[in-house]
């Protein structure tokens, strides 16, 4: 967004970050094995392509350098304020200005007010009976503790999400006991994650538009797997079932712990995982996978409902994050004084995912129904980012001092949304996806390619550049 606004000579704004450098999840998310399940010609933006991608899944570490590349390359520093957390933001409706207040007590004024937050910000970890009582070290993933030492070590994992399924493997050679705590077994597909020749990346360097036709060719076989999560679900079968299967079959030698890691739900309903090592770890005899619900956390490890007691010298937390919690723990004040959290009583809803009435000159990149269960959400973003760029410029023409979604659209778009995905995977089981009232807020129930139209072709009457009606 930042660098949208310096290629259209905007300079005048700031970005408040709370941590201590760029990056976001994939500066925080660095436990052993953590890459993206989306390939990484895919997952970078389309202005500032890499041709020096390792491997067709890029580890965390070349993910973390690019984004630092791209804030180094155009300019940023020195408008991000690191070390910034914001409390709260409140719109004066008599000057159209957001005051924003950090934990600190800064104050920032503001035109207008764009969250970037993303949806895997902020760990979940489960309220578990007895936690405070474990006398050994305990973290989230995404909080991995660099400095403990794991070997020889007795570890428990509890949870077997996308974070789980990579740095199990990683970790199971070095310790001494690794026992997985599964609530839900998760659909796995084989990861090909080959390296890219140094012909590869040269020629990708002397020819970009081959890079280009590249990255289209990945896009287009990513997006056509939306078909399989919506009209032709039968294809999911073939596409997902088959595959883990087979890869269950060849893994997993006892029949009793492959009946344990089949899911009991429809496929596609949670997420699909990729991983080619996660299934025969459990082969290793120090690893073991434990399907009791958790009873308790006792001193000296983890009690389960049958009564077994599991010891444990370290408790990781592979639990994923509060997805549907959107800007939590912000408070977010509109028109009014109309609270952000009030709008959404019942699920968080916007319009395209980034606007809601009531809450004039602010937008949402990655907001309600705008992730993925199929491509890349770098896409998603940009479209995103294209569209808050034609706005600001109808405002600039017009020489509006706001805009605001008029509440029609804003209601007729989420209905929609909703209908549409009724006929998806994701309708109708208990995810992620889904908020604790059961509303679908987070996936988006259509092709990537019609959301870009949308956004960046779409009539902006349904938005108000004068005031309120």
């Amino acid at each position: 967004m930042a660098i949208a606004l310096k290629k259209q000579g905007i300079t005048d704004f700031v970005l408040l970050e709370k941590a201590h450098d760029v990056g976001g999840v994939w500066r925080d998310n660095a436990y052993p094995g953590a890459a993206c399940d989306v390939p990484s010609h895919l997952y970078s933006f389309s202005f500032e392509p890499n041709p020096n991608w390792s491997r067709i899944f890029s580890p965390q570490a070349e993910i973390f350098a690019y984004l630092q590349h791209c804030a180094v390359k155009y300019q940023l520093l020195p408008q991000i304020r690191y070390g910034t957390e914001v409390s709260s933001a409140h719109y004066n409706e008599a000057d159209s200005v957001w005051t924003v207040t950090t934990k600190d007590a800064q104050k920032f004024t503001a035109t207008l007010l764009i969250s970037a937050t993303g949806q895997l910000s902020r760990p979940a970890i489960p309220a578990l009976p007895g936690m405070e009582q474990f006398t050994g070290p305990t973290f989230h993933s995404a909080q991995w503790r660099h400095d403990l030492d794991l070997t020889g070590k007795r570890v428990a994992v509890i949870g077997t999400g996308a974070s789980a399924i990579q740095f199990v493997p990683a970790i199971a050679e070095r310790v001494a006991q690794l026992t997985v705590f599964q609530r839900s077994a998760p659909y796995i597909l084989p990861r090909v994650n080959h390296a890219y020749p140094a012909l590869m990346k040269t020629t990708f360097k002397t020819l970009p538009w081959l890079q280009k036709l590249y990255r289209w060719g990945i896009y287009l076989t990513y997006e056509s797997r939306f078909l399989a999560f919506s009209k032709f679900k039968g294809l999911m079968k073939f596409a997902a079932v088959r595959p883990f299967e087979k890869m269950l079959q060849r893994d997993i030698a006892d029949p009793s712990l492959r009946a344990k890691m089949k899911p009991d739900y429809p496929v596609g309903c949670k997420r699909l995982l990729l991983s080619s090592e996660y299934l025969a770890t459990f082969a290793k005899p120090q690893v073991s996978l434990v399907t009791e619900p958790i009873a308790r956390i006792t001193p000296g490890g983890i009690q389960t409902s049958d009564g077994r007691q599991i010891d444990a010298d370290v408790i990781i937390y592979g639990t994923g994050f509060a997805a549907t919690e959107f800007l939590a723990p912000m408070h977010i004040r509109g028109r009014n004084g109309k609270e952000l959290s009030a709008e959404w009583s019942d699920g968080a809803r916007a319009y395209l995912g980034m606007t809601v009435p009531d809450f004039p000159n602010f937008f949402m990149l990655y907001g309600p129904n705008t992730n993925l269960g199929h491509n890349s959400i770098v896409f998603m973003i940009e479209s995103q980012i294209g569209h808050v760029m034609r706005c600001l410029k109808t405002m600039r023409t017009t020489h509006a001092k706001t805009i605001e979604i008029k509440r029609a659209p804003y209601r007729r778009f989420n209905t929609g949304v909703e209908q549409r995905l009724k006929g998806t995977v994701w309708h109708g089981c208990k995810s992620w996806y889904v908020d604790a009232k059961g509303h679908s807020s987070t996936n988006w129930p259509g092709f990537t390619a019609a959301y870009r139209w949308i956004t960046n072709r779409g009539n902006l009457n349904d938005y108000d550049f004068t005031g309120r009606d």
